[in-house]
């Protein structure tokens, strides 16, 4: 691997050797990065595997609390893949921290990536929502089999919940911000779905593959460079949607500011970068019930 790009306090791009193909690949994998995420996993890890994800990476930076027991209890061990992460490394020459997440990401690739046609690389607040066809397998056949998919966050703030109510998050969170492009700072960004061995760089919210550079498509299959992503025209929630469940309740959102960030940022920059998020989300929201209706039409029970 070697570390490129402008000196920020962490490093934001890893450069790896694409993984060679394993000529019984298939379906899609999700990886994740987290830390005590015991009360929401389950109803994260079922809809996922209801929506035919084949495997789950996760890699636990230290959890103390009963996420991996919970994860181990609903998936078998060919469906499951736990990493202790814990990290807190730098690059002493370049006095740089290296940034755990997309190190995890780039070490997924390299040593599992062979083994799968897709990998989608989002958090636990994140769901993939297909909205052609019942899987994220069928629902990924609108990009036209480009490596290379962003996703735009669909960003839901409290709708209207001071505490944490009874029930899933998929059905008591239906109020998002309406533009999911709108360029309002801190309320959007991408997550993405690629082929992980056409992989050349890797980042969180980017990749860049060998064959196409920083080319990157939509969900519907049309593709942009990686700065015309941003601009209204790449928007599409066509076939697939990416969910982001930002806040929860006003009651979570304080507990998230109190724990503080998991990258590391200062706590003052991290509470304003949150605040400035939620008041975003919320300055124009519409009632999305997506998710509620797929539910609903393909009759899924275990929530």
């Amino acid at each position: 691997m070697r570390l490129f790009g402008k000196k920020p306090p962490y490093t934001k791009l890893i450069e790896i050797e694409p993984p060679k193909p394993a000529a019984s690949r298939h379906g899609v994998a999700i990886v994740t990065h987290l830390k005590n995420e015991e009360s929401y996993i389950a109803e994260w890890v079922l809809f996922h595997k209801a929506v035919g994800i084949r495997h789950f990476f996760v890699y636990d930076n230290g959890s103390t609390d009963r996420t991996q027991e919970i994860l181990s209890g609903l998936l078998a061990k060919t469906e499951l893949t736990v990493i202790p992460w814990v990290f807190g490394l730098k690059d002493v020459r370049n006095d740089q921290l290296l940034n755990s997440q997309v190190v995890a990401f780039a070490h997924a690739i390299r040593n599992f990536g062979s083994n799968f046609k897709w990998m989608a690389f989002i958090d636990t607040d994140e769901f993939l929502l297909p909205k052609t066809g019942r899987t994220v397998e069928e629902a990924l056949k609108g990009a036209n089999g480009f490596p290379n998919i962003s996703l735009p966050w669909h960003m839901f703030g409290t709708s209207g919940h001071v505490q944490r109510p009874d029930g899933p998050v998929l059905l008591n969170y239906t109020m998002r911000a309406a533009d999911p492009m709108s360029r309002l700072k801190n309320a959007s960004n991408f997550k993405c779905i690629v082929d992980p061995c056409a992989v050349s760089e890797v980042s969180v919210h980017h990749f860049k593959t060998a064959q196409y550079g920083d080319a990157t498509s939509n969900d519907a299959g049309k593709i942009f460079s990686l700065k015309e992503r941003k601009t209204p025209q790449f928007y599409s929630n066509k076939f697939l949607q990416l969910n982001h469940y930002y806040t929860k309740s006003k009651e979570e959102l304080e507990k998230k500011l109190s724990r503080g960030p998991a990258s590391p940022a200062s706590m003052q920059r991290y509470v304003t970068r949150v605040t400035i998020a939620v008041e975003n989300i919320e300055k124009d929201q519409i009632n999305d019930v997506e998710a509620m209706d797929f539910i609903d039409k393909h009759k899924l029970k275990f929530l």
